[in-house]
C-alpha cells in the first residue's frame, strides 16, 4: 500500500489540507469562497464584503477550530448566517399616509396637436401603394399579429414583414411628419 500523498493532488483536495496560518488559507480559498459569495449576492462587490465579513469572523474563531478540513464548511456557514443577517435587516421605507404621493407626470398632450398629428399621419399613410397601406391599417390600426394580417390578406407571413417594412421607410420619410419628430 502506497502513502497519501503529502501535498494536494488535485484542486478539489486542496480543501483538505491543514492550514498553519490564517493567511495561508485565505490565499489558496479565497477564489473559492468568493465564488460562493457571488452566489448569494447580486453585486460583485456585495460579494466581496461578504465573504471579508465572513473570513472576518473566521479569523476571529481561528484558535477555537480544532479540524482545518472544516474551515470552508465554517466560512459557507458564516457567508450564510451574514447574508441572512444583512436580508433580515434591510430598512424598507414605507409609510403610511392618506393620500398617495404620486407623481405629477408630464403635462397632457393638447388636443389640438394629437388632432393634427392625426391627420397628419392618415394623409401620409393615405400615400402609400394599396397593398401596403392595407398591411400598415391591419397591422397599426387593427392591432393584428402578422400572421393574422397575412391569413386576412391571403399571403405569406415574410410578405407581410417586408411590405410593412418598406412602408414603414416610405413613412420615416414623408416630408410632412418630418416636423414630429
Amino acid at each position: 500500500m502506497t502513502p497519501p500523498p503529502s501535498g494536494p493532488v488535485c484542486a478539489g483536495a486542496s480543501q483538505y489540507a491543514s492550514f498553519p496560518t490564517f493567511s495561508s488559507y485565505v490565499r489558496a480559498r479565497g477564489p473559492v469562497l468568493l465564488r460562493t459569495a457571488r452566489s448569494l449576492t447580486a453585486n460583485p462587490s456585495d460579494a466581496e464584503d461578504l465573504l471579508q465579513t465572513a473570513l472576518a469572523k473566521t479569523f476571529m474563531a481561528w484558535e477555537r477550530i480544532e479540524d482545518h478540513r472544516a474551515l470552508d464548511g465554517y466560512v459557507r456557514r458564516a457567508l450564510l448566517n451574514t447574508r441572512t443577517s444583512q436580508w433580515r435587516k434591510r430598512k424598507v421605507d414605507e409609510f403610511v399616509c392618506e393620500e398617495l404621493p404620486e407623481p405629477s407626470g408630464l403635462p397632457e398632450p393638447d388636443p389640438a396637436e394629437r388632432q393634427v398629428l392625426h391627420d397628419a399621419m392618415w394623409r401620409a399613410v393615405l400615400k402609400l401603394p394599396e397593398r401596403q397601406r392595407q398591411m400598415v391599417v391591419l397591422r397599426y390600426y387593427e392591432d393584428l399579429s402578422e400572421a393574422q394580417t397575412a391569413e386576412v390578406l391571403g399571403v405569406s407571413v415574410g410578405t407581410v414583414k417586408s411590405a410593412v417594412s418598406r412602408a414603414l421607410g416610405k413613412l420615416r420619410e414623408d416630408p410632412e411628419l418630418t416636423p414630429v419628430r
